[in-house]
């Protein structure tokens, strides 16, 4: 009897350490997920009564690891969820923090001014990745297309010094990579950025299936800090405080960082579920962003098959995080 007691013990010892085990969470440097870092600091995941461990990388490495299963999420954009899941990486998109409002740029050196003037220009960036969505699409409005311009393969934190180097004569990238271009190429200009394409870049935390399926009640609290945070920077009383700590963790002076909360549109949790559950063609609803980031990705031999970018989305961890 006493073994069976012990066993039971242990047993119930064994749950408690893992329903207490934290939720794994991969982020990087974009305002929309650095904004977790007032959270964590304010300590409002352990308020709402759930462990979260916020792990720190480059947008790339974050990717990483999570399709090496070292962590239970990652932030990113909707349209590289859907790389990532190709790639083996199955995720879904349980919140949507925010939309790229001006901090997606294609930034030029001085004399170009607008897309009309690229034929024949060399383009710093990131193959496959959004900003190449994003000029693509600036071209075709601009009457051009891929052909008519040299592609320069280019990691985005290495835009900037690629533009001053003289290498191209334009880049792609987002802040605060986008900004250090500006700032290293005198008369530089932002060209086209996101807020001429509203919707075309949703950012969210994607989690994997078996941690959504173990976890669903936990990712719902996780949810419903979100409104907290977005409250928070909405506030002037509180946005200097937040801007802080989002800097600091971003290693930003907050004065810059605080100039790039324009190009960032946060979605509150009613704003989110909103294009959530919109099921529309077109950059107003995050599925109809997504089968056209889709159509991008396998156009452009991102991935070979599309994918199933309903799949990918599911709405009712911040409709539930919306019930009081």
């Amino acid at each position: 009897m006493r073994l069976r007691h012990l066993l039971a013990s242990l047993a119930v010892s064994a749950a408690s350490v893992l329903s207490a085990a934290p939720l794994k969470i991969a982020y990087s440097d974009w305002p929309g997920w650095t904004a977790l870092a007032i959270a964590e600091q304010k300590g409002w995941f352990k308020e709402a009564g759930v462990e979260v461990e916020l792990l720190w990388f480059e947008y790339g490495p974050s990717m990483e690891a999570f399709t090496a299963g070292k962590v239970d999420a990652v932030t990113v954009t909707n349209g590289d969820a859907l790389v990532t899941g190709a790639g083996g990486a199955k995720n879904i998109a349980v919140l949507i923090t925010d939309y790229s409002n001006g901090n997606d740029m294609i930034v030029a050196k001085p004399g170009i001014k607008s897309l009309k003037d690229f034929k024949g220009k060399k383009v710093g960036i990131e193959i496959g990745f959004v900003e190449h969505l994003l000029l693509l699409n600036g071209l075709k409005k601009a009457g051009l297309t891929e052909a008519d311009v040299e592609l320069v393969p280019t990691p985005t934190n290495q835009t900037p010094q690629v533009l001053a180097s003289g290498q191209v004569d334009a880049i792609g990238a987002w802040q605060p990579n986008s900004g250090a271009a500006l700032k290293a190429v005198p008369g530089a200009k932002a060209i086209y950025t996101s807020a001429d394409e509203p919707g075309l870049i949703y950012d969210a935390v994607v989690v994997t299936p078996q941690s959504l399926a173990k976890n669903r009640a936990e990712w719902v609290k996780f949810a419903k800090v979100w409104d907290k945070v977005v409250a928070y920077l909405a506030d002037p009383k509180t946005t200097e405080d937040g801007v802080k700590i989002m800097a600091a963790r971003a290693g930003v002076d907050a004065k810059e960082y605080a100039s790039f909360l324009p190009g960032t549109k946060f979605l509150s949790l009613a704003e989110g579920a909103k294009v959530l559950t919109n099921k529309t063609a077109g950059f107003d609803s995050v599925l109809g962003s997504s089968k056209i980031a889709d159509e991008f990705n396998v156009k452009n031999g991102v991935y070979k098959e599309s994918q199933d970018a309903a799949a990918y989305l599911d709405a009712s961890i911040t409709l539930d995080a919306l019930k009081k």
